[in-house]
């Protein structure tokens, strides 16, 4: 499944932020913002900006709405869990219009299949304005799974989100 706009051009710009305290000191690589750049650009999508921050919910926040006036999709790694430092759902919450409780539940639901511990996830998806903001874990192989899972959903939140599409019912 690709994005293409009508000129055949890349339609979705997206944006992704890793959370960690590690990453953003320069102690560790970041492999799971890498690995959403390739998801997205096998998508058809242009990673138009990738930032790292720390577990800071202040920062976690600016660099989210830095991210949603450029990107319509903005993806974000880590920070998702239960450890006292992962406030990445806060941070979202906190700039979120409307909830989409679906996305997670549904990342939720199939990971648990392959990692028990993956219930104690908590992302939060949702929209700013006409951006699509989307928490996934830490790890390359849970974001490889669990973009796996949403993936077939984004191309039609974002036709929405650009006020097309609205069309979904589909008669037997």
């Amino acid at each position: 499944m690709r994005l293409r706009n009508e000129k055949g051009n890349s339609a979705m710009r997206a944006a992704i932020l890793t959370i960690s305290d590690k990453g953003s000191r320069g102690e560790r690589e970041d492999k799971s913002g890498a690995t959403l750049r390739q998801l997205i650009e096998e998508m058809g999508g242009t990673v138009v900006e990738a930032g790292i921050v720390p577990d800071e919910r202040p920062q976690i926040e600016a660099a989210l709405r830095k991210m949603a006036q450029t990107a319509e999709l903005v993806l974000t790694t880590g920070g998702t869990g239960i450890a006292p430092r992962d406030v990445t759902p806060e941070a979202t919450r906190a700039l979120i219009e409307k909830e989409l409780p679906g996305i997670t539940e549904v990342m939720r639901l199939k990971s648990v299949e392959v990692a028990p511990t993956a219930m104690l996830s908590r992302a939060v998806a949702g929209t700013v304005g006409c951006t699509l903001i989307i928490n996934l874990p830490g790890s390359p192989k849970a974001v490889r799974e669990c973009f796996s899972f949403i993936k077939p959903a984004i191309p039609h939140a974002l036709e929405l989100l650009r006020g097309k599409g609205g069309e979904c019912g589909r008669e037997k």
